[in-house]
């Protein structure tokens, strides 16, 4: 029968030997990486001619002072407030829909392009009631009036349980109110 197995040996690498096996996994990582590792020192070198590392070099080197002037800066109420809108407007940005307002701007624009057009050309030209009365039968001027119209509608409808914002302000108001009437 065979002896069983009681002296097991590990192998030790020796620092050469593990030395030389990092290389080659940094080697290998190079080798794998090496588009976006040039891409990468690409950018790091038009940084470096623009002056933006040492910029980053010094905000880092005086990191406490920096992030102080920050805090200080962020702590001021109208700085506060323009944070909060800025807040605000991205969400309102996110739930405009594109696509009905691309026409609405290309015709806008299509308005302004026109009235750019007609300053140059002429010189002030005041429109008569009649002239007015008139361009009322003009299809793109009824349009553009209809257009209008369905836009201060829109504008008019109750928006309120839309409203992302607090009711803080309204609330304000009418306690204000209130108290005024005492």
């Amino acid at each position: 029968m065979a002896k069983a197995t009681t002296n097991i040996q590990q192998m030790v690498m020796t620092e050469e030997e593990k030395r030389t096996k990092d290389l080659r996994e940094v080697e290998d990582a190079l080798i794998k990486n090496k588009t976006a590792i040039l891409e990468s020192l690409d950018i790091l070198g038009h940084m470096h001619d623009r002056g933006i590392l040492s910029m980053l070099q010094g905000l880092l080197g005086q990191g406490d002072k920096v992030l102080d002037v920050l805090v200080h800066a962020v702590d001021k109420p109208e700085n506060t407030n323009t944070i909060k809108n800025l807040l605000l407007m991205f969400g309102v940005l996110g739930t405009l829909d594109v696509k009905h307002l691309e026409p609405l701007l290309l015709k806008i624009n299509a308005g302004i392009a026109r009235v750019n057009s007609e300053v140059k050309d002429k010189e002030e030209k005041k429109t008569s009631y009649f002239e007015l009365a008139k361009s009322l039968k003009d299809p793109e001027v009824n349009r553009t009036i209809t257009m209008a119209l369905n836009f201060l509608k829109g504008m008019g409808e109750a928006t309120e349980h839309m409203e992302k914002t607090t009711n803080d302000t309204r609330d304000q108001v009418k306690n204000k109110e209130k108290t005024f009437k005492v």
